[in-house]
C-alpha cells in the first residue's frame, strides 16, 4: 500500500516536472520571437510602485491594488503594481529608446479583486513591452501591423512547439481577422459582449476586437479601459473610434472566446484630456504621469500586455490556468479540480 502511494507520488511529480519543462520552452520562444519582431529589448521591472503618481495601472477603475507602508520611505505608501502600462512609457524616456524600438519586461503583479476561476487568478504575469512610435504612426493601419507581427510570434512559437512535442498540434489560423467592437454589437445586437467575443472567435479562431473602451452606438461600451494608457476615443481609419483593442483566441479544449493580449497606442494630449473628462476624473491632469504626458515630456508609443500563463494554457492546451502557475485557490476549486483529473501546480 505505502509502495504504491509512494509510486503514484513519484509519477504526479514526474508529470508536473515535464509541464514545468513545457511552460520553459513556451516562455522562452515566444518572448524571443516577439522580441525580434518587435525590437525589444530585455528590462527589469518592479513589483510594487510608489501610491499617489499615477503610474500604476487603473484596469476596469474599480479594482483595489495591495498596499503597504514603506519604512524607509517613512511610512510613505506602496502598491503592488496591477500592470506595468504606464510605467513602460516613462521607461521609454529614462532608456532613451530610439523610434522604432521597445522594451519588454516580465511582469508580476497581484489583482485580489480577480474573481478566481479556470481562466483567472490573483496571480497575474504577463510580457508587458512598450514601443517608441512617431506621430504618423498613431494611425490604425500601424496598430494593425504591431498586431500582425505579435501574430506571427504567436503562430511561430505554436509551431515550434507542435515540433517539440508532436502531440500539440497547431490551431491557429493563417492570419487573424479584424473587427471593431460596433461591427460585433450591430452583427450580433441580442447577444452580450461576451457572447459576442465567443461567436466571433468561433468564427474567426483569431480576432482582434478594435476600440475596447469607447461608447458604441448602443451607448455600451465592450469592456472598460482605464482613461489614461490606451486611445480608445480617437476617430480611427475606418471612420469608428478606438486605436486599441484584445486580441482573442477559439481555445478548442474550453470551447470558448480565450483574451491572448490586450494592446493598443497610447493617449496624447488630446486624447488623454478628452478621456479623463469622459470618465469623469479631470483631476488626474495633476499627477505626475498624466503631467508628463500632457507637457510630451514622454515618448509616443503603443504597447500592451500578453498573459504568459494564459499562453501557456493555450499552447499546453490545459483546463485551469493553476495547470501552468502556483496559484492561491479556494479548497472548492481544489476538490473540484481533483474530480475532474486537473493537476494544479
Amino acid at each position: 500500500m505505502r509502495g504504491a502511494l509512494f509510486l503514484k507520488l513519484k509519477n504526479m511529480d514526474k508529470r508536473f516536472l515535464q509541464t514545468e519543462e513545457k511552460i520553459d520552452f513556451v516562455k522562452s520562444t515566444f518572448s524571443r520571437e516577439l522580441s525580434e519582431k518587435l525590437r525589444l529589448t530585455k528590462v527589469s521591472s518592479p513589483i510594487a510602485v510608489i501610491d499617489g503618481t499615477g503610474i500604476n495601472d487603473d484596469l476596469n477603475g474599480t479594482e483595489q491594488p495591495v498596499r503597504f507602508p514603506v519604512r524607509s520611505l517613512n511610512g510613505r505608501q506602496a502598491v503592488i503594481v496591477h500592470s506595468l502600462a504606464k510605467w513602460k512609457r516613462v521607461r521609454l524616456e529614462q532608456l532613451n529608446v530610439s523610434e522604432g524600438e521597445g522594451i519588454l519586461t516580465d511582469m508580476r503583479a497581484l489583482r485580489p479583486d480577480e474573481e478566481c476561476g479556470p481562466l483567472h487568478s490573483i496571480y497575474v504575469d504577463q510580457w508587458d513591452w512598450e514601443v517608441h512610435i512617431a506621430e504618423k504612426q498613431r494611425t490604425l493601419q500601424f496598430l494593425k501591423l504591431t498586431v500582425g507581427k505579435i501574430y506571427e510570434s504567436l503562430k511561430a512559437t505554436e509551431r515550434s512547439i507542435s515540433i517539440m512535442y508532436p502531440d500539440l498540434v497547431p490551431v491557429l489560423p493563417v492570419e487573424i481577422t479584424f473587427i471593431h467592437s460596433e461591427e460585433l454589437m450591430r452583427k450580433y445586437p441580442g447577444l452580450t459582449p461576451r457572447q459576442r467575443e465567443n461567436e466571433a472567435a468561433r468564427q474567426y479562431r483569431a480576432v482582434f476586437i478594435i476600440g475596447i473602451g469607447g461608447v458604441m452606438s448602443n451607448g455600451e461600451v465592450h469592456d472598460g479601459r482605464a482613461p489614461d494608457y490606451d486611445d480608445w476615443s480617437s476617430v480611427n481609419d475606418d471612420g469608428y473610434t478606438g486605436l486599441n483593442g484584445d486580441i482573442i483566441f477559439w481555445n478548442p479544449v474550453l470551447e470558448k472566446a480565450f483574451e491572448i493580449s490586450s494592446m493598443g497606442v497610447r493617449v496624447d494630449k488630446p486624447a488623454l484630456l478628452r478621456q479623463l473628462a469622459k470618465c469623469g476624473c479631470p483631476e488626474r491632469e495633476k499627477l505626475p504621469f498624466h503631467k508628463m504626458v500632457l507637457s510630451g515630456f514622454i515618448p509616443l508609443s503603443i504597447g500592451g500586455g500578453i498573459g504568459q500563463s494564459r499562453l501557456c494554457m493555450f499552447m499546453l492546451r490545459k483546463d485551469h490556468i493553476g495547470e501552468v502557475q502556483v496559484g492561491i485557490w479556494s479548497e472548492e476549486t481544489e476538490q473540484e479540480c481533483q474530480r475532474k483529473a486537473v493537476a494544479l501546480l
